[in-house]
């Protein structure tokens, strides 16, 4: 087996772990706006390794199948997902992606750029646009950050990664 192709199959595994924690422990976790988004962070480790075109198409992939748990506010999600996968690539030409504060910053910033847009795009729900905007939002950025940290700190070697602290 190549380097290449090794390095694509330990991603892949990732990703696939992150998929199974987030329909598995996602649910259990006592409040749900406060449990960390799996899929998101699974993106954005995807996003900031790979060309924006290839980041939009996982986006939109992960935000149909968030999308189909949610069939009242469909397609929201996909333009939300698409457009945060496709950012996240563009940024790590910005961004030095090897700074474990850049990419809680990442974590956290896209996942409150995706709540964002999938309220703009739908109706706000229960609760309200301003609530779930400026208190839920920053809430599950923090623990999505923060597991995303957690996951690039025991995967690193995994995923290739040289993490400054």
């Amino acid at each position: 087996m190549t380097v290449a192709r090794a390095q694509r199959t330990r991603l892949l595994g990732v990703m696939l772990l992150l998929a199974a924690l987030q329909f598995y422990l996602r649910p259990r976790i006592a409040n749900p706006r406060l449990a960390p988004d799996f899929l998101l962070i699974a993106l954005l480790v995807y996003g900031i390794r790979s060309r924006p075109g290839a980041a939009a198409v996982a986006g939109f992939a992960i935000g149909i199948i968030t999308d189909a748990l949610t069939p009242a506010r469909f397609g929201a999600g996909a333009l939300a997902s698409t457009l945060v996968g496709y950012l996240a690539s563009w940024g790590r030409a910005v961004f030095f992606a090897d700074n474990l504060l850049v990419n809680a910053g990442l974590f956290a910033g896209g996942l409150w750029l995706r709540n964002l847009i999938v309220l703009l795009a739908s109706d706000a729900g229960e609760g309200g646009f301003w609530p779930q905007l400026a208190i839920w939002s920053p809430l599950e950025a923090v623990t999505t950050a923060i597991t995303g940290v957690l996951v690039l700190v025991l995967f690193r070697r995994w995923l290739d990664l040289r993490l400054d602290s």
